[in-house]
């Protein structure tokens, strides 16, 4: 019993050696390497970690990604656990792709400019808002997008296994990884022809995509045509902190036989989803309530976020954005960032103001709602409303009425336009004027409406 005592003890302690002086990956993280990756006690690393990598790192050993540092006694161990993680650089990544690193200084991993508008909105309510709310969509990894283990529709396996597999198993990523974050109010989804759903749970049905139900609507041409979004919004693009690589007429010549591109403060006054961005997602009157101790709650019958807050929306729409003037200070595409507003209720008592209105904020912005054709002259010639100018006399929603602190939606008083400015009774009713050459172009827009209908009678 003594010996075969001190042989378990024996081969116990030299499995713990093993694994101590692995030169491939922290102990205890499973991966199969290639044959050239020895520890110092001699072995392959796919003696004790048993991952196969697969796809275009196949071919790499444990020590191209994960590094190796040797010490003094000859002992050598991984310099990086997680060789694509924010916190070392991505270092693992960016001794090959040269640039990565950058992406960690711009927006998508930032979050600047959300976190920088809840300080000023909802912050200043709850200083905690931020952090309850807003932090699941943020890079924080290259395996974040990279991961091979995220399915069609958009769903990726909790962090732990995606840093344990998925950088063995790296993908270059298509539109449904983008889904992940860019959903529901934020630019992405209506490119799949997506509009999120009333908050009430009766209209909690019908199709769903990254946990959410859906309007299905028009999708983008361009996403009918098999365009992912790296198409546009390149690598290279997001780590210098561009929007896109590609503009409109990077591609599209405007072909002067349209009557719309003939006019020359079209071409040159307008961004082309002014015209060409069939629908957008709009939110009006955001409400945040946060409920404290109380059992009332179980009343707010919406979709719930989190176990401290509910939230609602006193208006959605879909149809075709309001429109301003936006950095480049061209007639572009707007609409709320947020209206919002707090509220807060402890031991069932409704705490402070009730409807606390913290922000109107509006913001220029480029729907990825793309399509042919445009609407018709008079959709914003002569329309107040389209331009934040809406006559009183002539609203159908009341908010002011509902204690919501605006006279009105389509009116820029009260609110502001973050990135351009709110175009000015001057320059709309300067636009508006139904001069000799407007009166032309009219006609012969309705002339070609004709003619379609006579030839598709013909054939």
């Amino acid at each position: 019993m003594i010996k075969l005592t001190n042989v378990l003890t024996a081969l116990l302690l030299s499995s713990v050696l093993i694994v101590v002086s692995c030169l491939g990956v922290a102990a205890g993280e499973p991966i199969s390497a290639s044959a050239g990756d020895l520890c110092r006690a001699s072995f392959p690393c796919g003696q004790c970690h048993q991952v196969t990598i697969d796809g275009v790192h196949s071919h790499l050993q444990c020590r191209d990604c994960h590094g190796s540092v040797v010490a003094g006694d000859g002992a050598s161990k991984a310099k990086f656990d997680n060789p694509a993680d924010m916190l070392n650089g991505a270092s693992g990544c960016a001794s090959c792709h040269k640039g990565t690193e950058h992406i960690f200084h711009q927006a998508m991993t930032t979050r600047a400019a959300e976190q920088q508008f809840c300080q000023r909105s909802w912050g200043r309510a709850d200083p905690d808002f931020y952090s309850q709310n807003c932090v699941g969509c943020h890079v924080s990894s290259c395996l974040d997008c990279h991961s091979a283990n995220i399915d069609n529709g958009g769903n990726v396996s909790d962090g732990k296994f995606a840093v344990q597999h998925g950088g063995h198993a790296i993908q270059r990523p298509d539109s449904t990884v983008c889904y992940r974050c860019h959903n529901g109010y934020f630019i992405g989804w209506d490119y799949a022809g997506r509009a999120p759903r009333e908050d009430s749970l009766r209209y909690q049905r019908g199709p769903q995509a990254n946990g959410q139900y859906f309007l299905k609507m028009l999708p983008d041409i361009h996403y009918e045509a098999g365009l992912e979004c790296s198409d546009c919004h390149t690598m290279a693009s997001l780590q210098r902190g561009d929007k896109a690589a590609k503009r409109c007429r990077d591609c599209h010549t405007p072909d002067p036989e349209v009557i719309e591109h003939s006019i020359d403060a079209h071409l040159n006054r307008m961004e082309c989803a002014s015209c060409h961005a069939a629908w957008a997602a709009q939110d009006y009157g955001s409400y945040y309530i946060r409920t404290i101790n109380s059992s009332n709650r179980q009343y707010f019958r919406v979709r719930e976020l989190n176990d401290k807050y509910v939230k609602s929306s006193y208006l959605k729409r879909q149809d075709l954005p309001q429109l301003g003037l936006n950095d480049q200070g061209l007639i572009a595409p707007i609409r709320p960032q947020f209206i919002a507003y707090y509220c807060e209720m402890n031991n069932n008592v409704p705490v402070g103001e009730e409807n606390r209105q913290l922000a109107a904020q509006w913001k220029a912005f480029a729907p990825h709602t793309i399509r042919r054709g445009a609407p018709m002259c008079d959709s914003c010639h002569g329309n107040a409303r389209r331009f934040m100018l809406q006559p009183l006399d002539q609203r159908v929603y009341r908010p002011d009425l509902d204690g919501l602190h605006l006279e009105c939606f389509w009116r820029s008083q009260g609110q502001t336009l973050v990135n351009g400015s709110f175009y000015s009774q001057q320059q709309f009713d300067s636009m508006s004027q139904k001069t000799s050459e407007y009166a032309r172009k009219y006609v012969e827009k309705w002339q070609s409406f004709l003619k379609k209908d006579v030839d598709s009678c013909v054939h």
